[in-house]
């Protein structure tokens, strides 16, 4: 429609469109929403029986109207192009495609096919009917075309993104706008790299992303960003060095094909023999069947045991299979997993280690440097990396992969690289031990892919913070991230499947209190000693728990000035009382403004209170996962749940807020409009998410307006 016709219309949605075409529903839109909504909280609950005559009658009608609609909307439009011609214009119908799949793809849909109907062929279709094992093979059977539905939809959004002007890609989260060039940043003379400055956006542009123009043409490469200046550097190519586009978009689409036949092996592999027994993809295998962890007889954790200290005395007892540990915010997962590492290579194995980004496999290789320093042990790594990068005393790089793989048990026991590396043919079962970071954000899809590899797998992360990226739509259970598939529904690990980490090094108790209870099942506890983090001040901001600032507005969506200015009237508040924070170990010093964090969940609120506050910790949810600060302030930014610019899923996440709580050691403050707190939810789903913001403003102690005094 967009392309097609103008229309003095809030938007093309056919609803909109059909006054102009006089079409009149059988069922108004009023009394059909309020019965679609009834009906959808009835299959959600289970309650079948709730859906009553006046409901299925509504759906039909419901239904039949969009068809018949439709219908209309298509003649109506033929009718305006018919006027059109007859007045002289000229509009070229567009050339019919064939529909038909490429040979390619049909070849490899044909032998999806055939290992589908191999490993579903006794299953029933009532999920509630199957038993443990078939529900695994069901999952593995619709795993197996995971990616090309993934490169189907970036295709999809590739081709939307191409369509869009100027003035749309400002309100894309994937492209920036209102570019103007400032100056050469260095690079060649064929591949300068250029600074541009952009107007107030959100994007979701950190670094490394590849461009395109308006059109879709390849454009360069992010090499940085900054949210602060609003800057952007580009690194050109040959062939666009003297071209400076009015907007540009993030795209790209990955070769995927080395995972998705790494999942066809395994499907061709379960297809023949089974999930049960042992065997080649023992870990692939129990992670489909959300098996216990195989530790030859050895318990998960004593009673009086820490976790740290759990972990290290299984770590050499694991025996193939899956061990899945679980961290909370400040929970130290990944200072758990270096140590085991350590132990590991101590005992000989062979280790690896992959997430979904080469910084985060570095994060974790830097963090087991200095474990095997702590413990007195030798320990070499060596990580691939996509460019020529100088080796460190205790940490190879290289961006060969016969190079990493002949380094593996010789002169290096842990190996670093992406899924793409651990998924090749030559990777299978190459190494002892599998370490994958963050694995709450890698999909389940290609967590069975690289497991190939590897004996065992230890599964590190979090599903209740951030989720995994994902543009497809999947059938239910293949669109799970590896770890959230291994809590089978709950959300902590149960004992006797994995590791939960259930002291925080982090949170003062009562902002633990409200993490585990909204988060965590009440199973997550303060470290000894948290209790002595407060904030001592004579500004509002004193003592330590969870406070909420309210502010009025309306009509906001993605930035709020009103927030903005009570946000900078605080930090002020709080500096100028020469305020004192106290940690865990009783030492107290001054608060500066590096021990402030502000957190919005847009970019362009971020850029709002950048202005007003220069220099400041302050960014989107994303930025500072895996962060921390004594004094963590939250800007909701959006005036009511009508407002959000993004649906009530974003606004009211659960796992973002409880990325953005968890950051604060002492004193968590939420601002936001009263009205966020009042959503009219439809849906028992949209209830649970609006319900962790109701608990946080029950438990929080209310924070007064003010006026903050002209300076003297």
């Amino acid at each position: 429609m967009r392309h097609g016709i103008r229309a003095s219309v809030e938007s093309y949605s056919i609803k909109k469109l059909e006054p102009l075409y006089h079409f009149r529903r059988t069922v108004g839109l009023s009394e059909a929403s309020t019965l679609l909504a009834k009906v959808q909280a009835c299959l959600e609950l289970g309650d079948l029986d709730g859906i009553g005559i006046p409901e299925r009658t509504a759906v039909e009608c419901y239904n039949r109207d969009d068809c018949f609609s439709a219908w209309r909307l298509r003649d109506w439009l033929e009718k305006v192009r018919s006027q059109l011609i007859e007045g002289g214009t000229v509009i070229d119908r567009p050339s019919p495609k064939s529909g038909d799949a490429g040979e390619d793809l049909t070849e490899w849909q044909q032998k999806i096919a055939v290992l589908v109907g191999g490993l579903t062929h006794d299953v029933p279709l009532d999920k509630e009917e199957q038993t443990a094992e078939q529900r695994a093979r069901w999952i593995l059977a619709h795993v197996l075309d995971w990616h090309r539905r993934e490169d189907k939809s970036a295709w999809w959004e590739y081709y939307r993104l191409s369509d869009l002007s100027a003035d749309d890609l400002l309100n894309e989260r994937a492209g920036l706008s209102d570019l103007t060039f400032l100056r050469t940043m260095g690079g060649t003379a064929k591949a300068p790299i250029h600074r541009y400055s952009f107007s107030p956006q959100d994007t979701d542009l950190r670094g490394g992303e590849d461009l395109r123009m308006l059109g879709g043409a390849k454009f360069g490469r992010v090499e940085a960003i900054s949210s602060e200046d609003r800057t952007v550097d580009i690194k050109k190519r040959r062939d666009t060095a003297d071209v400076h586009p009015e907007a540009v978009f993030a795209h790209q689409v990955v070769d995927q094909q080395v995972l998705a036949h790494a999942l066809v092996r395994l499907g061709e592999y379960v297809a023949a023999n089974g999930l049960l027994g042992n065997g080649p993809y023992q870990t692939a295998r129990d992670i489909l069947m959300v098996a216990a962890p195989r530790t030859g007889g050895e318990g998960l954790k004593g009673t009086d045991e820490t976790s740290l200290a759990a972990a290290m005395r299984m770590a050499p007892h694991l025996s193939g299979g899956v061990f899945p540990i679980q961290g909370p915010p400040g929970a130290g997962k990944t200072h758990i997993g270096a140590r085991m590492i350590c132990v590991l290579a101590q005992r000989g194995k062979r280790i690896r280690v992959t997430a979904n980004s080469h910084k985060v496999i570095r994060n974790l290789l830097d963090e087991v440097i200095e474990a095997a320093e702590e413990l007195g042990i030798s320990v070499q790594s060596i990580q691939k990396v996509t460019e020529e990068e100088s080796d460190l005393p205790r940490l190879q790089f290289t961006t060969d992969n016969a190079a990493l793989f002949a380094a593996i048990g010789t002169r290096c026991q842990v190996a670093g690289g992406t899924g793409w590396l651990w998924a090749r043919p030559e990777a299978f079962q190459s190494v002892d031990v599998l370490f994958i970071d963050e694995a709450a954000q890698m999909s389940l899809a290609n967590v069975l892919a690289v497991s190939q590899a590897a004996e065992s797998a230890i599964l590190l992360g979090d599903p209740r913070q951030l989720e995994q990226p994902m543009q497809g739509s999947h059938p239910e259970g293949t669109d799970a991230s590896a770890l959230t598939h291994m809590l089978g529904g709950h959300d902590t690990l149960q004992s006797d499947r994995g590791l939960f980490l259930d002291e925080t090094w982090r949170l003062h108790p009562e902002i633990c209190a409200f993490t585990s209870e909204l988060f965590y099942e009440s199973r997550l506890h303060s470290r000894p000693g948290l209790e002595l983090q407060i904030i001592k001040s004579t500004s509002r901001i004193s003592g330590s728990g969870l406070r909420f600032l309210p502010v009025a507005h309306h009509g906001n969506q993605s930035s709020c000035p009103e927030e903005a200015d009570a946000i900078r009237d605080l930090v002020a508040e709080v500096l100028r009382s020469n305020a004192t924070w106290t940690d865990r170990e009783g030492i107290e010093r001054e608060i500066g403004l590096d021990d402030i964090l502000i957190i919005a969940p847009y970019n362009a609120q971020v850029f709002e209170i950048q202005e007003r506050i220069p220099g400041g910790r302050i960014g989107t949810v994303d930025k500072f996962q895996g962060q921390e600060a004594p004094i963590v302030i939250y800007s909701i930014t959006t005036s009511s749940y009508l407002d959000a610019p993004r649906g009530m899923e974003f606004l009211y996440s659960a796992n973002r807020l409880n990325v953005a709580t968890s950051r604060a050691r002492a004193i968590c403050v939420l601002i936001g409009s009263p009205a966020v707190f009042e959503a009219e939810c439809r849906t028992p789903r949209q209830m649970l998410l609006a319900n962790a913001f109701c608990r946080y403003l029950e438990m929080a102690a209310e924070l007064d307006s003010y006026i903050m005094p002209a300076p003297e």
